[in-house]
């Protein structure tokens, strides 16, 4: 492992960031584009990942280091294809950024059963599957990192979102189970949990409210820094938990949300 800090060098590192096409996905790519790593994009939405491509190739001296993966990470073919296409692709694999997730807010007495296994089998199945086929991979590189974006709703609840709550909470406690388990193999796994983060996922949670501006205040208010985040400021977090950096970290749950979960 090569990455000598979140502001160091990640030259040699080969990252795999699922839901890369667009929010905290397509800055944790930018960056570690930008500080020198090889970079695997996933997305299921064919457009953002065409255009985030586009982007992501004009970054200085990203040539030939920047593939773009269509992937539906509930879909466990698909799954297996892009991991096994990145590997190959960029030589080898040894950090993973699960970043793909859908929000889902509705009283439970409102939600069908459809819905509630859509909303679990992005955010905590899919992960899963992500980990599962790159493990072979990331054993084989050594060193490796695998961090999961799960979410401060996963720490402290939120009332109608009680299907993502549940696998935000549960990702983040498959992600300590597995850094018990992969310890002896050199891998560290962390989550990040965000808060409010400028992202068309984030947007979509307020956009359609009678009073949009009323409810973006109202989120704000939850926060004890009073204000949204940017993508770059949870993709910092994200190098720094695959950088060297962070090489006695592992099993936690970063909480990078303005204050929120203890506010």
């Amino acid at each position: 492992m090569s990455g000598s800090g979140a502001r160091g060098s990640f030259e040699g590192r080969a990252f795999l960031v699922t839901g890369g096409a667009s929010g905290i996905g397509l800055a944790v790519a930018r960056l570690a584009l930008q500080r020198g790593a090889a970079v695997a994009i996933a997305d299921r939405d064919a457009e953002a990942l065409e255009r985030a491509a586009l982007a992501l190739r004009e970054t200085a001296g990203a040539a030939g280091r920047m593939l773009a993966l269509r992937c539906d990470v509930s879909q466990g073919a698909q799954v297996d294809a892009a991991v096994a296409q990145a590997a190959t692709g960029l030589g080898h694999l040894d950090a993973l950024v699960n970043a793909a997730g859908v929000d889902h807010m509705q009283p439970l007495d409102q939600i069908d059963d459809s819905e509630w296994a859509r909303t679990l089998a992005v955010n905590l199945t899919g992960p899963m599957m992500v980990c599962r086929a790159a493990l072979p991979h990331l054993r084989q590189a050594g060193g490796a990192t695998i961090v999961n974006i799960a979410s401060a709703a996963g720490l402290v609840p939120l009332p109608g979102r009680s299907a993502y709550c549940a696998t935000k909470a549960g990702l983040i406690m498959f992600g300590k189970a597995l850094a018990m388990e992969l310890a002896a193999d050199g891998i560290r796994v962390n989550s990040v949990c965000p808060g409010a983060v400028d992202t068309p996922l984030f947007r979509t949670s307020y956009e359609n409210a009678p009073d949009p501006e009323a409810g973006l205040q109202k989120i704000r208010d939850r926060y004890a820094l009073r204000r949204i985040a940017g993508p770059d400021e949870l993709a910092e977090a994200v190098l720094y938990l695959s950088s060297d950096a962070s090489s006695y970290v592992s099993g936690t749950a970063h909480a990078v949300d303005g204050g929120r979960s203890y506010h």
